[in-house]
């Protein structure tokens, strides 16, 4: 594969999930990722600032996405419910990258770093979620609450669609933990 052919980024992330579950991520190189790529570690480090990166890259459009979708959902909406709209919005950006989706997961799994990485992509999601909550009107307390719901809700159905959904699912996924979450909390 020559260097000049498109998509590097997304040959770059293909390659070093390859690596990462043939070779485990420790012991993956950037310089073998590139490689594998048809690409210069110049290249990859246009595209990624580290080599964990290349799992979590997509961190800001998701938060962009959920984000926009809380602060323009209409202002009858509960906080909750706007969160469970976003939550929902994100199904269509990842139905294209299911198996993808698993085979991150599984590299995560295996490495404590890496799953240390997620929490606080996960945890600065939730600061994300809790300032828009508050930019509609909830107070702190209440935003940080459905905030923290909103990403237990995310991982619950996320999981559940990595191990059991069709590619097509996870925003029904989304919706089902929620309903689910609303149930208990009512009874």
């Amino acid at each position: 594969m020559s260097r000049w052919e498109p998509n590097a980024r997304g040959r770059l992330e293909e390659a070093a999930l390859d690596l990462y579950t043939e070779r485990g991520f420790d012991e993956t190189t950037v310089a073998e990722i590139a490689e594998r790529a048809g690409l210069t570690e110049r290249t990859f480090f246009r595209h990624f600032a580290d080599k964990r990166e290349v799992l979590f890259g997509g961190q800001d459009a998701l938060v962009e996405l959920i984000v926009g979708t809380i602060v323009d959902a209409p202002d009858s909406m509960s906080p909750i419910d706007a969160v469970g709209a976003a939550l929902a919005a994100v199904g269509p950006v990842f139905a294209d990258r299911h198996k993808h989706a698993g085979r991150r997961q599984a590299v995560i799994a295996a490495n404590p770093s890496l799953q240390e990485r997620e929490l606080i992509k996960l945890s600065a999601l939730a600061a994300a979620i809790a300032d828009a909550l508050r930019r509609r009107g909830a107070t702190d307390s209440a935003a940080k609450l459905t905030a923290q719901a909103g990403v237990a809700v995310f991982k619950v159905a996320f999981e559940r669609w990595i191990n059991e959904g069709k590619r097509d699912q996870l925003a029904q996924y989304m919706r089902e933990s929620l309903d689910e979450l609303k149930a208990v909390s009512r009874g």
